[in-house]
């Protein structure tokens, strides 16, 4: 494990494992089974191998100014000999429910490269050690929908999660064991932020 300035060296395993406890309470299984174990080099994150299937395109450059129906724009992207394209990602409603997850955890790095398309038209996210940080970290790549209401779905969930997440929840419990009190009341501090603004422009996010 590196060191980072901002992610103590230590805590990003468990950070990893408490991601997929969030997700695991959202019901929505974005992150695949992560667990606690003991190694070679001490403890470290187990997370269950997660074979990827080819063809679910999710990102893509494309020409023009404005995304084709069923894609999100994301921005600009230098490709070459002072040629720009317009970045995007998909519509798809796995991928919203991502961006809420990581507003919940505070992703501080959501790359294409992290998005794990699996069997039956699973999808996955992957990568996980820097998150929960205390300050607002949020860079992701899943911006597309910025400026429009989070669905309905997602106030559900955020409103399971804030109760799962109130000092006596069982979702407050595990994550006690894994990130600092002061992580903990942040996350809080952001699922009540969320059902506040309702509003994907108001999560924060950052280009990733």
């Amino acid at each position: 494990e590196r060191p980072l300035r901002d992610f103590p060296a230590g805590t990003r395993a468990p950070r990893e494992v408490a991601a997929y406890e969030v997700s695991e309470a959202t019901g929505w299984g974005r992150v695949p089974p992560t667990v606690l174990r003991d190694g070679p080099f001490g403890e470290g994150m187990c997370q269950l191998w997660i074979e990827g299937v080819e063809g679910s395109e999710l990102l893509a450059l494309v020409d023009g100014e404005e995304p084709e129906p069923g894609w999100k724009a994301i921005g600009f992207a230098e490709v070459g000999e002072g040629r720009t394209a317009l970045l995007v990602h998909a519509d798809d409603e796995r991928l919203r429910r991502l961006a809420v997850l990581d507003a919940v955890i505070n992703n501080a790095d959501r790359k294409g490269g992290h998005l794990l398309p699996g069997a039956e038209g699973r999808l996955y996210g992957i990568d996980h050690g820097v998150t929960f940080n205390t300050e607002n970290k949020l860079r992701t790549l899943l911006w597309g929908w910025a400026g429009e209401p989070l669905t309905g779905e997602a106030v559900e969930v955020l409103k399971g999660l804030k109760t799962a997440l109130e000092p006596s929840g069982a979702l407050s419990g595990t994550l006690a064991a894994l990130i600092t009190p002061a992580e903990l009341d942040a996350t809080r501090a952001r699922v009540d932020a969320l059902l506040k603004a309702q509003r994907a422009s108001d999560l924060g996010l950052e280009l990733g």
